[in-house]
């Protein structure tokens, strides 16, 4: 049975893999795992109580177990109740069975994306864009764009970023005087540097680099050298596009070390923070029956997310 069609009161017997681990000890003192396991049709939390010590040891994210469960309704949202978890040897099992990917293919991801890029006719920006693609390769294409929270998975980077190809474009049309070429260029490196932040597509930690550097103090750094190699450092093109990496969190709370100052460094942050809240609403919101509201997304300033009871058609 798929994650996706599960239902209060199931009881599970199955496979799953471990993408999620973090080791609790309950008020009374008891030991407990909280886990996040996940097949290619979605995620699910579970909890483990009286957890053996060398268990709580031998378990780690990227591990496939064989666990035992109930289905539980903890506020609105499913949860597993593990009864049993064993490791087990992953060469026993089809790696695919517990990828989530983009629902866009890895063909028409590329086919897009290189429209949007053959698109820049500014001759340095055009440049540097492709330098930077041609440097990554097709990681670009198997990275996810965040953590958690939002397009968490195989490929989601460029579907991600695809989404925010498709809003800027529109946003030119209603505002004739951003430089489409500049903003285009800001949407297709923005996270480019979380190909080096994370440690792998499937397993998404952060690496080392990622740790120290975080992906935009990477990009930007990467983007400089690229634009030296070309002798194009001190371009205008260079400098802007530096600004829109370094700006696009748009607030030094959330990790930007500069503000955005020019309008299309304003409006890639907009672009990019609706694309990033509108998958958080339409992931939370398959989480709950209609008429009911989410469990508290952190991620949405701890609000519940209500899904309607009508579908509206358009």
């Amino acid at each position: 049975m798929k994650i996706n069609e599960l239902k209060e009161r199931d009881r599970i017997k199955q496979p799953l893999f471990v993408v999620g681990l973090v080791n609790g000890t309950s008020n009374s003192g008891q030991a407990y795992l909280s886990l996040t396991l996940q097949d290619n049709s979605g995620t699910i939390e579970a909890k483990l109580w009286d957890v053996k010590d060398d268990l709580a040891k031998r378990l780690k994210v990227g591990h496939i177990v064989e666990i035992e469960a109930d289905v539980i309704k903890y506020k609105t949202s499913l949860q597993l109740k593990l009864q049993s978890i064993e490791i087990v040897n992953p060469k026993n099992y089809q790696l695919s069975d517990f990828v989530i990917t983009s629902s866009i293919s890895k063909d028409v991801l590329i086919e897009k994306t290189n429209q949007y890029i053959e698109s820049i006719t500014n001759e340095v920006l055009s440049k540097l864009v492709k330098s930077y693609f041609n440097e990554v390769g097709s990681d670009y294409y198997t990275y996810p764009a965040a953590a958690k929270n939002h397009h968490e998975f195989i490929g989601g980077l460029a579907t991600h970023t695809l989404e925010m190809l498709d809003t800027a474009t529109f946003l030119c049309k209603q505002y004739p005087y951003l430089d489409k070429d500049l903003l285009i260029s800001g949407v297709l490196l923005h996270d480019i540097g979380k190909i080096e932040e994370y440690k792998s597509p499937m397993i998404v930690e952060y690496s080392t680099v990622g740790k120290l550097l975080g992906h935009i103090s990477i990009a930007q750094a990467k983007l400089y050298e690229i634009a030296k190699s070309h002798n194009l450092e001190n371009t205008e093109e260079t400098l802007l596009l530096r600004h829109m990496i370094l700006s696009h969190h748009g607030q030094y709370e959330y990790g930007s070390p500069v503000l955005p100052m020019i309008a299309e460094a304003e409006a890639l942050n907009l672009i990019d923070n609706l694309s990033a809240r509108m998958t958080m609403f339409e992931k939370h919101l398959q989480t709950v029956d209609k008429g009911e509201f989410s469990s508290r997304v952190f991620s949405l300033e701890g609000r519940s997310v209500y899904r309607h009871q009508e579908e509206f058609e358009e």
